[in-house]
């Protein structure tokens, strides 16, 4: 009796399984069906998403998704993240896909699939121009903000030395805001954040100290759905033969698309 139960509930498991498996392998479907594309976006991290003055979501994130919209012929529903809720957002259901500046590395790829990359951006430690910062050891001493959870945040903490003190927001603008006000004397980021710094307070223009790291950006698309993968890549595709990606780097990162993308 025990072996039948066993086997009663093995075979029930493997269905539930399998009906999961299956539901979320339709994704693609699911999108053209509702008409609807849900996607996580960045709130607080310009040029890639911000608030605009009507109070309205920009930046090249949300330019991003009206694309895959567009060609999906669905309608976009944003929904705002930070840096430590985009994941689970998109592996909870909450979301179809996540375009915030997302990078990638073994630890979310053990979790969701990543796109062909959309966009250029890389990491580093910045300062201000008379800070004698050149290699890693001259942290040591040195205060660093920087976004807990962000990939800046795993690069940094992987090669600082201890003498190094990092300090970790819960936000881009509360990183940014202790850079500012001179809270910290460096901060790690991206180079186009950097620009954004600069337009806020030309006194405080930060400067390149080290690179810490090469990370394009992804769209974040949650395992076993094949079909919305290739789709996504597919639009990413076409997007950069016919100059539409090369547009929106003109617009928000103005720089153009590496031709290595």
């Amino acid at each position: 009796m025990r072996t039948f139960h066993r086997t009663l509930l093995g075979t029930l498991f493997a269905a539930l399984a399998f009906g999961a498996s299956t539901a979320h392998a339709d994704a693609l479907d699911d999108i053209s069906k509702a008409g609807v594309l849900k996607v996580a976006v960045p709130q607080d991290f310009p040029p890639f998403g911000s608030v605009g003055p009507d109070m309205k979501p920009r930046g090249l994130d949300i330019d991003t998704a009206q694309l895959l919209a567009d060609k999906l012929a669905v309608k976009l529903e944003l929904t705002p993240v930070n840096s430590t809720n985009r994941i689970p957002f998109l592996t909870t259901g909450k979301v179809d896909l996540v375009i915030s500046s997302l990078g990638k590395n073994p630890e979310r790829e053990a979790v969701i699939d990543f796109s062909a990359p959309y966009a250029p951006f890389y990491l580093g430690v910045f300062g201000p121009e008379d800070a004698a910062v050149s290699s890693l050891e001259d942290l040591n001493g040195k205060t660093i903000s920087v976004t807990r959870g962000s990939i800046e945040d795993i690069e940094l903490s992987n090669v600082a030395p201890k003498g190094a003190t990092i300090k970790r927001f819960e936000d881009n603008n509360s990183t940014i805001a202790a850079y500012l006000s001179g809270q910290v004397e460096l901060i790690a980021s991206g180079n186009v954040v950097m620009v954004a710094i600069s337009e806020r307070n030309p006194k405080r223009v930060p400067s390149m100290k080290l690179k810490l790291k090469d990370s394009p950006v992804y769209v974040g698309v949650n395992k076993n759905q094949a079909a919305l993968l290739d789709k996504v890549n597919t639009i990413i595709a076409d997007a950069k033969a016919d100059g539409s990606l090369e547009a929106l780097s003109q617009k928000w990162l103005k720089q153009p698309l590496p031709a290595d993308l």
